[in-house]
């Protein structure tokens, strides 16, 4: 079991101000169309032991934002999110473990009514009080999907030969926790 220090066991509630849920894709096949998305929350809650954590997240997909509203029409389209029939991606987390020196984060994701378990790999940044008293703590997670395991199968051959979309969706969160108790 591993205690980190400075984590104190308890709630802790996402900070949407100070956190971002970002994705990204290959597009072309020579760059990567990136994506992020602006409603979300989500809770933390801490053991006396990381391994005992355990995270429940929620996006709203329809708040979907890559910069191009054209597109982000097109991504809550059947051919993408279907946002209409399935409005949430979801993260319930099965477990939690230290491998070497990373944190991994086992759980339930589940979009277009698709369950399937996924790691974060997690990076704690660490905890501090803000100015209102208020007790924080930072991380960043890391995973990667491939789209066609959640039923979004669109795309489209370029001039080129290749496709529009590849396959693998990287996922990153950039967070912030408030400690509530």
């Amino acid at each position: 079991m591993t205690i980190i220090e400075g984590l104190t066991p308890g709630t802790w509630v996402i900070d949407p101000a100070h956190t971002e849920v970002q994705f990204s894709v290959r597009h072309l096949a020579i760059s990567k169309v990136r994506g992020k998305f602006e409603q979300f929350e989500g809770t933390i809650v801490t053991g006396e032991q990381i391994e005992d954590t355990k995270v429940n997240a929620t996006v709203e997909v329809a708040s979907v934002n890559t910069n191009m509203e054209q597109r982000d029409e097109h991504l809550r389209t059947s051919d993408f999110f279907k946002a209409d029939e399935f409005p949430q991606i979801t993260f319930v987390s099965t477990g939690v473990r230290v491998d070497g020196g990373d944190l991994i984060v086992t759980g339930d994701f589940t979009m277009r009514g698709v369950t399937k378990s996924i790691d974060f790999k997690v990076e704690l940044g660490g905890t501090t009080t803000d100015g209102y008293g208020q007790k924080k703590a930072g991380f960043e997670a890391e995973t990667k999907i491939n789209r066609h395991d959640f039923g979004v199968a669109w795309n489209a051959p370029t001039e080129a030969g290749g496709l529009t979309l590849g396959d693998d969706v990287t996922i990153k969160i950039d967070g912030q926790a408030t400690y509530q108790a």
